[in-house]
């Protein structure tokens, strides 16, 4: 699962939404094929488990990936089949209750930082398939001691009140009128994918706000895009099969690379999946009705001439001087949809800290020795260029806050 970022939410939110998280990923296209446990670390890979339930140096998912808050902090647990410190006493039932009813063996509340607000929708036999796989993993000894949240955040009973408001429970159910591969999207994209949880904004108590749902929010100091049928800003100008190739490589040649916890969902999870479960996705991520925060009569500044002198400096030999790119070699900045998100997180990311080479295109180097003035100068003329339309919204204050960010 894709951790939640402290920095971007209220104390309110940060308090509600971190949490023992128990990760799941989505069904194989071909179960006939596959044992029980083949299609279990299959859901495994889809759900990006490793991520959260492995630290750096650690065993895979043994657990004890540190998670920072203002209020304290967690710890993520060990998930392998120990019987002391792991889930080696766990039930099939008890793993389909934590996901379908947010609520672990103990019977205690689970934060929504553990999406099971999305994981309610899996079915019966997928739950049961990652039950055969974690327990066909090998035992290992790491006790984690998960809640280090301060009183009164670390007080899961709290959550009995939020669930009564943001938590519907229920397994998915196919659209009779959609096609097989459209519900499948829906089922992998709503549920086990749990996308709209880093791609939507949430409100003051940590629930997400429907009516902008996959419209893009900050997680990790970064902004996850919109993911719909925005022309401006969100997935307008991609064909299903352009987003079907970006989540199975992280990049497409003419649109966009993935960038900050992005490309550790593709090199973790998406990378592993069928190209027939990534095209239904991306039927389904193109099904979304456009929507854009974006106000409609925003007019961009022209007249960044700071800007436009550094850019020229510093960018244009790489990205030419219209903002065209290379194909293949570097891409593009006119109508990138890293460039037109509604907060300048990820262009103010990758000129502080460079971008490693991926899917053939060449590394960036970091421009960090710019001070935060240039770079949010630089930021907005990118922004506001070659019919780019995004509010230019960096500041030296923003750049500053971004700089001190751990680079990932």
């Amino acid at each position: 699962m894709t951790r939640l970022a402290p920095q971007s939410l209220s104390p309110v939110i940060l308090g509600l939404l971190i949490s023992l998280a128990m990760p799941l990923c989505a069904q194989t296209t071909e179960p006939a094929r596959l044992t029980l446990v083949q299609q279990g670390e299959y859901l495994a890979r889809a759900g990006d488990c490793t991520s959260c339930h492995t630290t750096q140096m650690g065993k895979p998912f043994a657990g004890g990936l540190r998670l920072d808050t203002p209020f304290g902090y967690l710890l993520s647990p060990n998930i392998t089949p120990d019987q002391q410190t792991g889930i080696g006493t766990w039930s099939a039932d008890d793993l389909y209750r934590t996901l379908h009813d947010g609520v672990n063996k103990h019977g205690q509340y689970l934060f929504p930082a553990m999406p099971y607000t999305s994981y309610t929708k899996v079915t019966r036999a997928d739950s049961d398939a990652i039950y055969a796989y974690l327990m066909s993993l090998p035992a290992v000894s790491n006790a984690v001691q998960v809640n280090h949240l301060e009183f009164p955040f670390n007080v899961r009973l709290s959550m009995l009140g939020w669930n009564e408001l943001y938590f519907t429970k229920g397994t998915f159910q196919a659209d009779p009128k959609q096609t097989a591969a459209w519900n499948r999207g829906a089922y992998l994209v709503e549920g086990l994918g749990h996308c709209s949880e880093c791609h939507s904004p949430r409100n003051l108590l940590g629930g997400i706000e429907q009516k902008k749902a996959f419209t893009g929010a900050e997680i990790d100091g970064w902004f996850a895009l919109n993911l719909t049928d925005s022309l401006k800003t969100g997935l307008g100008q991609w064909s299903v099969a352009e987003i079907a190739s970006y989540l199975k490589s992280g990049a497409e040649k003419g649109k966009s690379t993935s960038l900050g916890p992005m490309s550790e969902v593709v090199h973790n999870s998406l990378g592993f999946m069928t190209d027939t479960d990534l095209q239904a996705m991306a039927e389904y991520l193109k099904s979304l009705p456009a929507s854009s925060p974006q106000s409609a009569d925003y007019k961009p500044d022209t007249t960044l001439k700071t800007g436009a002198t550094l850019y020229v400096d510093n960018c244009s030999g790489c990205h030419q001087a219209q903002g065209s790119g290379m194909p293949g070699v570097f891409p593009p900045l006119a109508g990138n949809a890293v460039v037109l998100a509604e907060e300048p997180n990820d262009i103010l990311k990758v000129v502080l800290f460079g971008v490693q080479a991926q899917d053939g295109y060449i590394a960036m180097p970091a421009f960090g020795h710019l001070s935060d003035q240039q770079i949010g100068d630089l930021a907005n003329y990118v922004r506001s260029s070659w019919g780019n339309q995004a509010p230019a919204n960096a500041t030296a204050a923003g750049v500053a806050k971004v700089r001190k960010m751990p680079v990932e």
